[in-house]
Parts: C-alpha cells; structure tokens; sequence
C-alpha cells in the first residue's frame, strides 16, 4: 500500500483463487468489483493452468492476459502456476504439525507480498493457502489480518462417493481445524450456512446469493402466442446428463405444442455436443454469452429449467442456489425444478415458480409441467411478474451487495458511510 493509500485510510482486499477462471461471475464480476466500487482496493491472485489463463469455459487465453500482473477493469490481477503449488496445498491432508512446510509455496509468497487487510479465499485448497497465509501476516509481519472463507459449496461433500470414506473423513477433519482459523464464513444458501453454524456455532455466517445486478426490463406478455420457449443457463456436458434429458423432454414437448429449448451457454472447452436430426429445429445453442448480455438473451424465454439428478448422493445438490437460479428469477422467467432442498423451498415461498415433487424426475414430468404453464398464461403471467418483484425488492445483486459490505465494515470496525 504506498503513502497515498494510507492517508486516505483505504483498506486492502486479497482474493485468494486456486480453481475458479479469474472472469468468475461471483468472484470477480459481483465480489470484487463490488468492493472496488465501495473503496476498497482489491487484488486478485489466480491461477494459469499449463501456463495460460483460461476463460469462465476453460477456453485457453494464449493471446492475451500473458503478463505476470496486470489490471483488468481496474482490478489487479497477479498470476501463479497451478502447477507449482499442487503439491504443497495437497499437505492439507497431512498431520497438522507438519502444514508448515506447505505454505512455502508460489501462492502464499504472493499473497503475503500484498500486505492485504482482509484475504478473502474461494475454495477448499485456497482455505489452506489462507490459513498460512494468515498465520505468516502474524509471525513475519506482525500484523493480525482476516480471513474470509467463501464457500461456494461444501467440500467435501458429505454424501458424495468422489472420495474413499477414509479420504472424506480428513478433508472434513481438516475443514474444522482450518475453520478455527476463519473469521467469517459466507456461503450461497441458507442451507449451507445451517450447516456450517452445527459445526462451528462461534464463526460468524452469511448467505450472499449468486444473484446478477438489476438490468433494465421491460415486462413481457408471457402468454404463449408463438411457441414455448425452455431455457438452460450454463455449462452442458453428457457427464452431468443434462445433455440427455433435454432431448428427451424436447422430443416429448414438440409433439404436444409449439416448443423450443434454448440453451444459454453450452459446452466447455474442446468439448461438443451433436443436436439429432430431427431436433434441429427445437433445440438452439447461443454460444457462451457474455455475462454482461445474458438479460438480453432472456427476452423471448418463458421457462427456466434446472433438474438436480444427484440429490441422494451430494448434500450440495440439495443444498444449490446456482448463477442460473437467479438469472431467471431477475429477469422475470419462472423456474420449474425438481424436489431440491433450498431452490423448491423459495419458490413455494415466492410463487415464482413450479415444483416437481420428485427426487428424480422425468422427461415425461418436466413435459407435464411445460404444458400446464403453457395452457395457463395467467399463472405463467403471475409468476413471471412474482420473479421479478422479489429479486428487485429482496435478492437481487444490490442487496447482496449490502451484505458483502457489511461483513467487511464489521470485520474492519468501520462506520457506515
């Protein structure tokens, strides 16, 4: 922080990123830059993977953001190989005696030269870079900082067969000794903040949705005149399954309207997915959307479509408040979902938006759902009208914001201004 800085009293934020493209939607485009534009000065440390930054679908940048450091929307962005660091952060799994020896790492140097008040960290290994990072301020510094750990999900999940049960059980042991360290804690969903304060009751919490900032909105007629109108925001793999579901529920829902399912985003990189012949017609890909112009794309779409298979086998399934949720929600779009914990919860809360009772649901069940939406414009009015009010008096960006700010002027002791 140099002479200037310091008179004007400004305050330092790190974030600290081990997996997340330096673009992310919650980390840069909302946190980040929310903490910008209130004063702060905020510096990103990212990862390059095989030497490159990579962009929110893993697309490589090997023409640009080659630098060590830049700035990027007036934000600075400092750089590390993923590579270099692997093998110290998976120490986390070690006895707790020997962490030390972990934090000697291309990561946490960087971190410690920002001399940052606050580092704010995003995932389960950059939890641990935090934790010696923190410890490291204190014992070469001197200087007691905080540390804020947003946990997009859990990790490790408690129901998720990813790891051995002998893996899971560490990686949970570690969490609560990691969590000793933490000065705040916030997550994505209601759920999750429950679950945090069972196990550690004394670290403060809070829930900051993914939601997007308000974009201008002109109320649609939602009554269906042309064609049914699906949408799917985000990635789409046949890893996940999606992919397999969304013909079935075309090919289903085309023979009993005019229908189309959009697909707002698509595949990661390298990878493709083939529309069959006969569906060419119904289903559409965008292409990735800048996250500015997502609202744009929104204009002509009724439903919005997120199916949760694994809710049996991942608490963070049940749990999940995605980007997508909210996206719909802001720009006046309904949701239909199936039976997941938190997001059936705030639309039977909200009405804005239907529920399948239904751990698993089918392609013939979402197609039941579509068309009783599509049969019933004035309810379809009223939940897109339902949408839209409660994220602009509630949850959208704006008030997330505020919370973010509160956390920090707490953490900070710092008046409202």
């Amino acid at each position: 922080m140099n002479d200037r800085e310091k008179e004007n009293g400004m305050k330092k934020v790190c974030m600290v990123v081990v997996e997340h493209p330096f673009q992310d939607a919650r980390v840069f485009r909302k946190e980040a830059k929310s903490l910008q534009k209130k004063g702060y000065q905020v510096t990103m440390i990212v990862p390059r993977k095989q030497g490159y930054l990579f962009g929110v679908d893993g697309t490589p940048y090997k023409k640009h953001y080659l630098n060590k450091v830049f700035t990027y929307e007036g934000i600075k962005i400092v750089t590390y190989h993923a590579e270099s660091c692997k093998h110290h952060l998976s120490k986390v799994l070690k006895d707790a005696s020997v962490w030390d020896q972990a934090f000697q790492n291309p990561l946490t140097q960087l971190a410690l030269k920002e001399n940052a008040d606050v580092y704010h960290v995003h995932e389960y290994l950059s939890l641990f870079a935090g934790v010696g990072i923190k410890r490291k301020m204190l014992e070469h510094k001197g200087k007691k900082v905080k540390l804020i750990y947003d946990s997009h999900e859990l990790t490790p999940d408690p129901l998720s067969e990813r790891y051995p049960e002998a893996t899971k059980k560490n990686l949970y042991e570690k969490l609560l000794l990691m969590l000793d360290e933490v000065d705040q804690i916030i997550t994505v969903s209601d759920s999750i903040k429950q679950w945090y304060q069972s196990k550690k009751p004394t670290v403060p919490v809070e829930v900051i949705y993914n939601s997007p900032p308000l974009t201008d909105y002109t109320p649609a007629n939602t009554k269906v005149t042309d064609r049914l109108t699906v949408c799917f925001e985000g990635n789409l793999s046949n890893r996940k399954g999606n992919w397999e579901k969304i013909k079935a529920i075309s090919e289903l829902c085309a023979k009993e309207m005019p229908f189309q399912f959009k697909i707002l985003g698509g595949t990661r990189f390298n990878e493709h997915l083939e529309i069959p012949s006969h569906l060419v017609d119904v289903i559409t890909f965008t292409g990735w959307v800048d996250y500015a112009h997502i609202h744009e794309h929104m204009k002509d779409v009724h439903i919005g479509w997120i199916d949760s298979d694994g809710l049996d086998a991942s608490l963070n399934e049940r749990y999940a408040m995605p980007n997508k949720f909210f996206s719909y929600l802001t720009n006046g779009v309904p949701v239909v979902v199936n039976e997941s914990d938190d997001l059936a919860a705030f639309l039977e809360k909200y009405r804005c938006g239907t529920v399948i009772h239904k751990k698993q649901a089918s392609a013939e069940d979402y197609r039941d759902a579509f068309l009783q939406l599509y049969n019933d414009s004035q309810m379809l009015n009223q939940l897109s009208e339902n949408a839209r009010r409660i994220m602009e008096v509630s949850f959208c960006w704006g008030r997330m914001e505020d919370r973010l700010l509160a956390v920090y002027r707490s953490l900070l002791n710092e008046e409202v201004k």
